[in-house]
């Protein structure tokens, strides 16, 4: 599916393609020193983040002080698709610049924004989520991580589970609770947590994905000591918060979603004849029924997401982006899983341990994390369902 654009959106993009031609960090840098994890920037990528930032490029719907050139909307979806395509990643720290650095711009003082915002659009510093514990994955509102405040700064115990970028980050949007006696939706705060402070222990858990550079960690939080000055909005408003920086970049997240889809199906058409070739005439039918449905249901996630892109343009809901992560998470780990069954035994070649070139059965494993991170596809269909559908809990 194409859409057609007008005369000022097609400058944009030409004005974008030649500032990337001219900027871009080249291949080779990104290949030499890979990001090893969602909290690491390597030298290559805290330059390159300055140079957007400087540029106007970073965030292009913002004002030119944060990174930006107040951009329009439908020149945002642009200059996404087209740095997609260009395989240079917008940033190596995507709940840093995604998440954390607009909720600070949203909720934060002036001082939080100076000394970790700024710091964030320039490249100079990382960030991650402190959300998820032990009993509360899928559900924030059950976390017991306990600030105490005590004079004029917070005593933090508890513990973080899935904390991606941990490891390497500067820094921790923590999600704590403040208030036990309110209802598990209030009384939760956000603060800023430097993850050098005494106290704090990162325990690295392995993955099956290149386990020598683990992305997601266990953080320990004892009796840890931070100034209420890092107190991110009101106190106990953190839910609100949370609804408010989990919704950044919503209406545009579905086109990374798409676009991995879209990539991994070109990759397989390239693959087809290597597929086809030891097949038998039964065989070779059925495999290329099953790529042809792949490539219809990419076409329709785009479709999808087209609609809902231009239903929130006009200032409407849509009710698409819920579907969007659920629908294009779950097609892509149902790619690589008949990818993988159509090559069989070449499906376990063995790579250079790259995270940017992993190998087919490496990647449909991957895919599995993208069902769960950002909220589970059980979640994500219990969402749909009782306040899209208004189906009744039972």
């Amino acid at each position: 599916m194409k859409l057609r654009f007008d005369e000022s959106v097609e400058e944009f993009r030409a004005e974008f393609l030649q500032w990337l031609d001219l900027n871009r960090p080249s291949d080779q840098e990104m290949a030499d020193d890979p990001a090893r994890s969602s909290g690491h920037s390597p030298g290559w990528a805290r330059a390159w983040t300055r140079r957007m930032f400087e540029g106007g490029w970073l965030v292009p719907g913002w004002p030119p002080h944060l990174g930006g050139r107040n951009a329009a909307p439908i020149e945002t979806l642009v200059y996404l698709e087209e740095l997609n395509r260009s395989e240079v990643p917008r940033t190596t720290n995507p709940q840093g610049l995604g998440i954390v650095a607009p909720s600070l711009v949203d909720y934060g003082t002036a001082e939080q924004i100076d000394a970790y915002a700024m710091p964030l659009l320039r490249g100079e510093l990382t960030a991650c989520l402190g959300m998820s514990e032990p009993d509360a994955g899928s559900d924030l509102a059950n976390l017991k991580t306990r600030a105490l405040l005590d004079g004029d700064r917070f005593v933090i115990n508890g513990q973080k589970v899935w904390t991606s970028g941990a490891g390497y980050a500067d820094f921790c949007f923590l999600f704590c609770r403040t208030d036990p006696d309110a209802p598990k939706h209030r009384g939760i705060s956000i603060v800023l947590l430097p993850l050098d402070t005494e106290g704090v222990t990162i325990r690295p858990l392995k993955e099956i994905v290149h386990p020598e550079y683990p992305d997601l960690s266990e953080v320990f939080l004892d009796d840890v000591i931070v100034p209420v000055s890092n107190l991110v909005g009101e106190l106990n408003d953190g839910w609100k918060m949370a609804g408010g920086s989990l919704a950044h970049e919503r209406s545009m997240v579905w086109l990374n979603s798409v676009m991995g889809v879209e990539s991994a199906m070109a990759q397989l058409l390239e693959m087809a004849p290597e597929i086809m070739a030891p097949l038998n005439q039964r065989e070779q039918v059925l495999a290329a029924d099953d790529i042809v449905g792949f490539y219809v249901e990419a076409q329709c996630a785009r479709a999808l997401g087209y609609r809902g892109f231009a239903r929130f343009v006009k200032g409407g809901t849509a009710p698409e982006q819920a579907l969007m992560k659920m629908y294009a998470s779950e097609l892509r780990r149902d790619l690589g899983r008949v990818a993988a069954a159509w090559c069989g035994q070449a499906s376990l070649a063995i790579t250079d341990g790259r995270r940017s070139d992993l190998g087919l059965i490496e990647d449909y494993f991957a895919t599995f994390g993208s069902t769960i991170s950002a909220g589970s596809s059980e979640i994500q269909r219990n969402i749909i369902a009782e306040r899209i559908l208004n189906l009744p809990r039972g």
